[in-house]
């Protein structure tokens, strides 16, 4: 369905195919228009070196909506892997295995580490935060972590779109699926951060902006 051009129009901040998808999740069914960096012709590279998710998608956000001049989401998110104490920084998750990774790479690398741990020692949840901010100001944040689930033995068999790269290792055990197998109302039974996080940018743009 074609999208009023009277709609205000909002930045998904970020150059990530997968990562546009998901906020253009956010956003469907609100009075915006999104539009991504490549419909303008921009490029930005936020440095991501705040302490909290949360810090980071307002430094993206900001970024980002200064160098358009318009209104702006940006989100930051990451796996937490409780077991593996220091060892492991959820803020790296894009990153820990190095700046030339892919993501097979990844979840190799991932496998590898918690190759000799058991299901009590895979327990992970995923902490995911958002931003929006207008020519450079910041409006409001959100961080928060999803449901629990567990580090699989080996990935949900392939293939995997790119982008979200831990998915296909985030097993729940209760229900006997993948991330990328739950279905919207198991997701929401289980209090799942996406699905949380746009309820609350609903609320936002509905009734606080």
């Amino acid at each position: 369905m074609a999208i009023p051009p009277d709609f205000t129009p909002i930045l998904l901040a970020t150059g990530n195919p997968a990562k546009q998808r998901a906020l253009r999740d956010l956003l469907e069914g609100l009075p915006l228009r999104p539009v991504s960096p490549e419909d303008l012709g921009l490029k930005a590279d936020p440095e991501e070196t705040a302490e909290t998710h949360e810090a980071i998608a307002v430094e993206k956000a900001v970024e980002w909506s200064r160098l358009a001049g318009m209104l702006a989401i940006a989100s930051d998110g990451g796996l937490v892997i409780p077991s593996l104490g220091p060892n492991w920084e959820s803020r790296y998750t894009h990153r820990f295995a190095g700046p030339a990774a892919d993501d097979d790479d990844r979840r190799r690398r991932l496998l590898q580490i918690l190759e000799d741990s058991d299901r009590g020692q895979r327990a992970a949840s995923w902490v995911e935060a958002l931003a929006v901010a207008d020519s450079g100001t910041p409006l409001k944040s959100w961080e928060l972590k999803g449901g629990e689930g567990i580090i699989a033995d080996a990935p949900e068999p392939g293939p995997h779109s790119p982008g979200f790269w831990v998915f296909p290792l985030w097993y729940f055990p209760a229900l006997g699926k993948f991330y990328n197998q739950l279905t919207d109302s198991e997701k929401e039974a289980m209090g799942d951060h996406w699905t949380t996080l746009k309820a609350l940018v609903r609320d936002y743009f509905t009734n606080e902006r």
